[in-house]
């Protein structure tokens, strides 16, 4: 099975309409070139709380949902799939999801995935916490034959959810990233975090900039499925979006800090290396050695020569 994918970023601020702007545009774009499946970075609709704006209390819910309304009918007439990153209200006193919208190409909302790992303190007064609340669920869905699945950003540190997404049969996961703007200082801070003198040897300066991009390597290959990962690139941004094959290899990049459309070929067929297809069922069921064990003396005697 053949899907073409658009990665898209563009700078994502406070303003819902104009996010909306962003988004139907580069729908658009990826319309025209080609594209069965739009994604877009977490908070792409409704801004970040703690990044975009302070917090919730006098947020325009009326105005979120009237453009979540547009994208939908866009995507009906575009016949588009649309991965798309906002925040869903709860009742009452309850805080939000910080949530990934799934919308076919009919314009309909066929699944929400509701951040599961959202980063903060025990309290819930910090990060994320301090103005979210943590999803229960997993989000599988097929879009033209391909298995599908969704994180959001500080999952990414979870390698179990990425197992559990491969358990469910997933072959493509959308990764949704908030990882820019940041501020001039919290950005000396960051790089201060990782030290100058070890910027040469990483591909970033932050550990966002490190460790994101890494992982999503290492979690392709490990799991062998495709993986597209969608930033923010509102400056400063840490990464810009990427797209990378099952066997860890990043096959596109847009420009940091700078709005784009990557598209991307997903091939369920294209024969790729897959180093651990032989045993990986193997250390899913808790089983965590290759081949066949031996009883020996030698073996069992660990302290001696």
């Amino acid at each position: 099975m053949k899907l073409s994918v658009a990665t898209c970023q563009f700078p994502v601020s406070s303003d819902i309409r104009g996010n909306a702007r962003h988004v139907l545009r580069q729908m658009e774009i990826a319309k025209q070139r080609g594209a069965r499946v739009a994604h877009f970075c977490e908070a792409a609709l409704s801004g970040y709380a703690g990044a975009e704006f302070e917090s919730y209390a006098g947020f325009d819910w009326d105005q979120l949902t009237a453009c979540t309304q547009q994208v939908l009918d866009r995507a009906r007439e575009l016949r588009l799939w649309v991965i798309l990153g906002s925040t869903h209200r709860l009742t009452g006193r309850h805080k939000p999801h910080n949530s990934v919208y799934v919308i076919d190409d009919a314009g309909r909302l066929v699944d929400r995935y509701d951040k599961r790992f959202c980063a903060g303190n025990r309290a819930g007064t910090k990060g994320d916490l301090a103005h979210y609340s943590p999803g229960n669920h997993f989000s599988v869905f097929t879009v033209h034959g391909i298995s599908c699945g969704v994180l959001i950003c500080h999952d990414y540190r979870y390698p179990e959810l990425y197992r559990e997404y491969k358990r469910r049969g997933v072959q493509l996961l959308f990764h949704s990233f908030h990882a820019g703007h940041v501020t001039p200082r919290i950005l000396r801070a960051m790089r201060s975090d990782v030290g100058a003198r070890f910027r040469r040897w990483n591909g970033g300066s932050t550990l966002p900039g490190i460790t994101m991009p890494a992982t999503a390597q290492s979690s392709a290959a490990n799991n062998f499925m495709w993986i597209s990962c969608s930033n923010t690139s509102a400056r400063e941004s840490c990464w810009p979006s990427f797209f990378v094959r099952p066997d860890g290899v990043t096959t596109g990049r847009l420009r940091i800090n700078t709005a784009g459309v990557l598209i991307s070929i997903v091939d369920t067929n294209q024969d790729l290396y897959d180093s651990t297809v032989a045993w990986r069922d193997r250390a899913m069921r808790q089983v965590f050695h290759s081949g066949r064990l031996v009883n020996d003396r030698r073996s069992k005697e660990r302290t001696q020569l």
